[in-house]
């Protein structure tokens, strides 16, 4: 059983990734891929496409998406938020040959990775008192803002559950945030925290603050790679807007990690995920999101105590959905 394979894939709007490892090992990844999930109409095209490229066919697979799944992870059905894609976890075992697929949500599966994670891997932003034990939490902005609680079981082990609560309201704090909450619900109607903390947030904010400051945008909020190049003329200090809107992205990322944090009170360790964090490490270590994330009232104290990290390792979400392919 050991030296079967098992596949794990991350599901997202933009990419979609699959690795292999064997049972036994799996930290020794093999045939990992990278696809643009937009250049299929559907999953099973893809991953027919994976499957065709491995030398050796995997046994058993666990794929981690980013949306809702309704049902046990066997059994279960999904479609992808951003993507027109339905997942079913017993047709596709069928259609490809497997001997069982497990459906989670993409942050249910950085929660199932927190174990399996190195000191390396991870970055600390406040050591706080953990508790051994302890229920933990997770947040990350990516594509959009995902959440889950890992919860500590009486009877031993962890139960993780994963959320939506990057789709709950916006919660306006300052002036400036009253006035983009009042811009974006003209553009978009309801305006939650995933339309700001996220890689499309932070181009929403860089364009709500050209705005502000009556200038053109340097960087073409259309761009494919807006986020991207937002982030890295805010490091060179090359353009003032970027600066202030990776600012208040780091502010706002602060703010929701703290609601997160009271909603969940993980004192085992809030884990920021995502494809952000890693790369905005330096901002966040600056004390714009600390100071947010403190600022909730009678519970600062509180706050201080929690230990806050970032998760470094590159591929969580295919590390956590790994080990429950491989799990019983």
């Amino acid at each position: 059983m050991t030296r079967e394979l098992v596949l794990a894939g991350d599901i997202g709007g933009t990419h979609t990734r699959l690795v292999l490892a064997p049972a036994g090992n799996l930290r020794d990844w093999r045939n990992e891929r990278r696809y643009a999930s937009s250049d299929f109409a559907a999953f099973d095209n893809l991953l027919a496409d994976y499957l065709n490229s491995c030398e050796a066919p995997p046994a058993r697979a666990c794929l981690a998406v980013a949306g809702p799944v309704l049902g046990r992870p066997d059994q279960g059905r999904a479609r992808v938020t951003n993507l027109p894609w339905d997942l079913d976890s017993i047709a596709l075992a069928r259609h490809h040959g497997l001997g069982r697929v497990r459906l989670i949500n993409d942050f249910a599966a950085v929660g199932h990775a927190l174990d399996a994670l190195q000191p390396d891997d991870l970055a600390c932003l406040q050591p706080g008192r953990p508790v051994i034990g302890a229920n933990r939490a997770v947040i990350g902005a990516g594509t959009g803002l995902g959440h889950a609680n890992v919860v500590t079981c009486t009877s031993g082990g962890s139960e993780v559950i994963a959320a939506e609560a990057g789709h709950t309201d916006f919660a306006p704090q300052t002036p400036l945030q009253w006035e983009l909450r009042q811009a974006l619900a003209a553009e978009l109607g309801s305006v939650s925290w995933e339309h700001l903390v996220s890689g499309p947030g932070l181009v929403r904010l860089y364009r709500f603050l050209c705005r502000q400051i009556d200038g053109t945008p340097a960087i073409d909020p259309a761009a494919a790679d807006a986020a991207a190049r937002i982030t890295a003329a805010a490091a060179a200090g090359s353009d003032a807007a970027a600066e202030q809107a990776v600012a208040e992205f780091v502010r706002l990322y602060g703010a929701q990690a703290g609601n997160w944090t009271l909603a969940t009170l993980p004192h085992g360790g809030l884990y920021l995920a995502g494809g952000i964090a890693p790369r905005l490490l330096e901002q966040l270590q600056r004390p714009g999101f600390l100071a947010a994330f403190h600022a909730k009232g009678p519970m600062r104290e509180l706050m201080q105590g929690f230990p806050v990290h970032i998760i470094t390792h590159p591929q969580p979400g295919l590390l956590g959905a790994l080990q429950l392919a491989a799990a019983d």
